[in-house]
């Protein structure tokens, strides 16, 4: 799935980086199949975990990353049928909805002596004590009895109804789990959670699914009738399922969360067996820490994918990147912030050693207007920039990435602006990466050298045809393309 339901509307980076959408992060690594899965998995994505959960979730996905055939079976019992929201909620409303019958006495009273009345009639008849006007009397009076008590099963029968094959999913996915020795302390605790005493979970959720099926035998006719007019069935079932909701109040709904994560590990365990060159990333409590070996956007094709090296170490350094049309600077913020991203899941990322602080990113790199929102493209993005600038003087940890800072306004206004603001995140201690056309920019590098720093990328031109080598290189941008690609489109300069 795509997962653009999830993105929302205003977000840090999501749109930027491509997070959600067609050949997104998302659809490129997601591999849960509950609707829970998904939606929690968007959420690892949208949001930085802390340290300590990043590194046990990476200490489970090296576990799990050596299972394939573990992880293939628990997607595949997933996919038999998906456990919805819908299914989720029915459960959830129904666990929390009031008894009506296992907490009456007469009910319970009721649940054996109106099976034996019916019972012992019917023997009665069949040994020739009790003749035919008097047994279909009685008969007529238990049908109408047993009709009337479905009447008042009914509504429980809705709220759980059609929901039998989600839960023998549930059911097949814990018992699978329950199979299966862990060593890492996260799957150790996930495992826990479907501990119940000392029965398994997946034993409590396979009552659960026979006393649905047997619910089910309404829908025959032939077998229903009978069965509810002897022994009263919806009576004894609804019965069990209330006993049964009593001895295992608020387990099933963390049972559905406990799914949904270790599905969301196995997901990232399986991009990390897909990409056994790409490394797990170390994490430091120094702030501002993003040194990488061989760093590359994980979207990209491998044998198309340029890495490079990169590194801003401490609080007040911007990254200065200059570089030709076409030449990647946009890309490379991209793979910094996609990284990033996956670094902060607790995922693998696509370069042979990174080394950061838990980081946020925040982006201005895709700015629209809006029309409903009568907001034009300089505006947005001076909505944008003035979020960025709140959370920069709040001291909150984050990278920035920047691409073409003010490209809506007139050349002298967007340089003036630029610098100002580009000094004014230096003042407040930001670390960012911050792209541009703008050489006049890079003369910051002198003003603040301890702060500021450039790097570029290049292009090459043989007989008017561009060759680029898409590598990051230290100092400042020599050589530009712009000339070159008017002329060529038609434009006589």
């Amino acid at each position: 799935p795509e997962g653009g339901k999830f993105e929302p509307p205003h977000h840090d980076y999501a749109r930027d980086l491509d997070i959600f959408g067609k050949a997104s992060l998302y659809q490129y690594t997601n591999r849960t199949v509950s609707q829970q899965g998904n939606q929690l998995f968007a959420s690892w994505l949208l949001s930085p975990a802390d340290n300590k959960t990043l590194l046990m979730r990476q200490s489970a996905l090296k576990e799990l990353s050596i299972q394939p055939a573990w992880r293939q079976q628990l997607q595949a019992y997933g996919m038999e049928d998906g456990i919805r929201q819908e299914t989720e909620e029915k459960i959830h409303g129904w666990m929390n909805k009031e008894n009506r019958f296992v907490q009456k006495q007469y009910w319970k009273i009721l649940q054996f002596l109106l099976p034996l009345a019916a019972l012992l009639s019917l023997l009665l008849h069949i040994t020739g004590i009790l003749d035919a006007a008097w047994f279909y009397l009685a008969l007529f009076v238990f049908f109408s009895a047993s009709l009337y008590i479905s009447k008042l099963v009914m509504p429980e029968y809705r709220l759980l109804n059609k929901i039998a094959a989600e839960v023998e999913t549930l059911s097949h996915s814990i018992r699978h789990i329950e199979a299966t020795q862990f060593e890492s302390s996260l799957l150790k605790e996930l495992k826990n959670r479907f501990q119940r005493g000392d029965k398994n979970s997946s034993a409590l959720v396979r009552e659960l699914k026979s006393i649905l099926d047997r619910l089910d035998y309404r829908l025959n006719p032939l077998v229903f009738i009978p069965l509810n007019t002897f022994f009263f069935w919806d009576l004894q079932q609804v019965m069990a399922l209330e006993k049964w909701k009593e001895k295992n109040k608020g387990l099933p709904e963390g049972w559905i969360a406990a799914l949904a994560e270790m599905e969301c590990l196995a997901s990232l365990a399986n991009l990390a067996f897909n990409h056994p060159h790409w490394c797990f990333p170390g994490f430091t409590e120094e702030q501002g820490i993003f040194i990488s070996e061989e760093l590359g956007h994980p979207l990209i094709e491998e044998d198309k994918r340029v890495s490079s090296n990169f590194s801003t170490q401490g609080p007040a350094q911007i990254s200065l990147i200059t570089g030709s049309n076409m030449a990647g600077k946009s890309t490379f913020l991209r793979s910094v912030g996609v990284n990033t991203v996956l670094a902060m899941a607790g995922g693998p990322v696509c370069a042979k050693k990174l080394l950061i602080s838990n980081l946020r990113v925040i982006s201005s790199m895709r700015v629209n207007d809006n029309l409903e929102e009568s907001t034009s493209t300089f505006y947005a993005e001076l909505k944008k920039l003035k979020y960025i600038i709140e959370s920069v003087n709040r001291k909150e940890k984050v990278l920035l990435l920047l691409d073409e800072i003010l490209r809506g306004t007139n050349s002298a206004d967007r340089h003036t602006g630029s610098t100002a603001l580009i000094r004014q995140l230096v003042q407040h201690g930001a670390v960012g990466l911050v792209a541009t056309h703008d050489l006049e920019l890079a003369r910051l590098e002198q003003e603040h050298p301890s702060h500021i720093h450039n790097y570029h990328f290049d292009v090459q031109v043989e007989n008017e045809e561009l060759f680029f080598d898409y590598l990051l290189k230290k100092g400042v941008c020599t050589s530009m393309n712009a000339s070159l690609l008017m002329k060529k489109i038609g434009i006589e300069l």
